[in-house]
């Protein structure tokens, strides 16, 4: 499992021109899972990603999380983070999680997050997503399970 996480001013994804999911302040996190992926392995990546301590507090230091700084969630599940580019120029994704398994990954997290997060806004598992960012810093975080 792996959650790409930016930290950013504000994000939102779009489908076919429609907005679909938009934040303010907080984390734009990309989502692959693999195929052996489980939800023991997500809970340690969201109490992780959650627990990061990348806001700025009153001093200027990189010394508040998330819930901290009062920030916000965008969730997207991108299963080209698990594109293998060793051989040849055509990616291979064998090592992303099938679909059916991928999805019921995704939705436990965005359940989970929900529970701590008070605002978590989504992409669409599946679609052709058009995703935009302020990325704050930048400030960007490579989590893997």
């Amino acid at each position: 499992m792996k959650f790409v996480i930016q930290r950013v001013t504000e994000a939102s994804v779009t489908i076919a021109g429609k907005t679909v999911g938009e934040i303010k302040k907080g984390y734009l996190v990309l989502i692959g899972i693999g195929k052996a992926d489980t939800e023991a392995e997500a809970d340690r990546l969201i109490k992780k990603m959650i627990g990061l301590r990348i806001f700025a507090d009153e001093n200027g230091k990189t010394n508040l999380s998330l819930k901290d700084a009062n920030g916000q969630l965008l969730l997207v599940s991108q299963f080209t983070l698990y594109a293998n580019c060793s051989k040849g120029n055509r990616p291979s994704f064998i090592e992303a999680g099938a679909p059916d398994q991928a999805q019921r990954l995704y939705e436990y997290i965005i359940a989970e997050c929900r529970k701590q997060i008070p605002v978590v806004e989504t992409g669409e598992f599946g679609a052709d997503m058009a995703v935009r960012l302020c990325n704050d810093g930048p400030f960007t975080i490579l989590l893997e399970d």
